[in-house]
């Protein structure tokens, strides 16, 4: 297999090391390269949805015969899928309800089960072998050391009747590498598919002002322009949601990828006052009681995401209300941390069927999203589909078809024209006219 892609080139980043640039201009909405998974796993909460194999959503999929809990769209994609649900299949029914890998397992466990089956460069390693997929290893904390290890203890639990695996250094190596170069593979509304690796895009460097998006059309990994670049331009992605201020956004790059950005966005803070916009009053809010909130809000946003796991659905909603109420004594509806908990409050009145209530987060959310994100952000394209969907749920059609048009303008850039994705929002619109 050759090993270029045209129009990129792998090069030397100044102060990031190995990276891609491209060597012939792109528009926006451009296909810049595609890049199938070297090895994919659909979320189990997502089996009977999607086919295992292709990730096509659809009904009236039919199920393995053994285990009974992988779905496939036909007997091709269920022998295209053999190989790698063969991992799972007799385990599955061994184990029955104790088999619990998490999805970094399960795709480890994949990506060994390739390893050993394929015999040469596999085309998604044009640019990259999965061999040298940076991996952070030596800089992972103890926690995530922790986590690692009980994920090495379950992929021995669960998958050494049909895998030989590395020594321990080999894996914890493995585990690190999915941990930072891993994508979350996501449909339209931004909601979790599953869990994929694509080397040669896992080339590309961050940037809080992205010159690709990455979408997906089933397993395959696509990297489209969202700004016009000409030879030579440095093909950058954002790892993180760009929602945040820069301390925010550095801290979590700092935690899940080992650096610090350098952006211009970066270097400036130009969109942070924005961001962390505070309430007009006629008597000015003083330094200190906006510092206190900010520490409040980042301790509250931590504290709501492990509430997640831990209580009802009513008490998460009353968390998000009473912290609510606390910022905006301080913060602008816009201010970010007010967004973030109007977020989270819109998912749970989604969860609880409570409609009027999700409109309600949703409409104070789409006009700040607009302005703080950078242009085709598939948070904003998102927030219009749902958004749209919820008005035509509750018959209010000319607001559902405003949303809806907006949300196509953005996908049509970041998924291309011909997707699936807007074959269908198009017959959506279509009968709701």
């Amino acid at each position: 297999m050759k090993d270029v892609i045209e129009g990129v080139e792998r090069f030397d980043s100044p102060g990031k090391g190995r990276g891609l640039r491209v060597t012939k201009p792109f528009k926006v909405g451009e296909l810049v390269f595609s890049c199938p998974a070297y090895a994919c796993v659909l979320s189990v909460k997502e089996r009977g949805c999607y086919c295992e194999f292709c990730f096509t959503r659809k009904e009236g999929l039919a199920k393995c015969g053994k285990c009974k809990k992988a779905f496939y769209c036909n007997v091709n994609c269920q022998k295209g899928d053999w190989a790698m649900h063969k991992l799972e299949c007799s385990a599955i029914i061994a184990f029955g309800e104790k088999w619990c890998p998490s999805d970094s397992t399960r795709l480890v466990a994949r990506i060994l089960g390739t390893k050993k089956t394929q015999q040469e460069r596999c085309p998604s390693e044009k640019l990259l072998l999965i061999e040298e997929v940076q991996s952070h290893v030596e800089d992972v904390d103890n926690d995530r050391r922790e986590m690692n290890e009980g994920d090495i203890a379950s992929l021995h639990h669960f998958y050494s009747k049909h895998l030989e695996f590395p020594d321990h250094k080999g894996l914890l190596t493995l585990f690190s590498q999915v941990a930072c170069n891993g994508f979350t593979v996501e449909d339209e509304e931004l909601s979790h598919m599953g869990t994929a690796i694509y080397p040669d895009v896992a080339l590309i460097n961050h940037s809080c002002l992205p010159s690709v998006i990455v979408t997906y059309k089933g397993t395959v990994a696509e990297v489209r322009a969202v700004q016009d670049m000409k030879p030579g331009d440095e093909v950058l992605i954002s790892y993180i949601d760009l929602l945040y201020p820069t301390d925010d956004r550095n801290e979590r790059l700092r935690d899940a990828y080992y650096f610090t950005c350098n952006c211009q966005e970066c270097k400036t803070k130009s969109k942070d006052k924005v961001k962390l916009k505070v309430r007009k009053r006629n008597d000015p809010i003083k330094p200190e009681v906006i510092s206190n909130m900010v520490r409040y809000a980042r301790n509250t946003i931590r504290e709501f995401r492990a509430a997640k796991h831990q209580k009802y659905i009513l008490e998460l909603l009353e968390m998000c209300e009473l912290s609510l109420e606390k910022m905006g004594a301080a913060f602008d509806d816009s201010n970010v941390y007010m967004l973030h908990m109007m977020y989270q409050a819109m998912g749970v009145c989604l969860y609880m069927g409570y409609w009027d209530g999700a409109i309600s987060y949703g409409e104070k959310l789409l006009k700040p999203y607009s302005k703080l994100y950078p242009a085709y952000s598939l948070n904003v394209s998102s927030m219009y589909l749902k958004m749209g969907r919820l008005y035509m749920g509750m018959e209010k059609h000319s607001l559902g078809l405003s949303a809806l048009r907006k949300a196509m303008a953005i996908m049509e850039v970041a998924h291309g024209k011909d997707h699936l994705y807007l074959t269908e929002l198009r017959k959506e619109m279509a009968q709701k006219k």
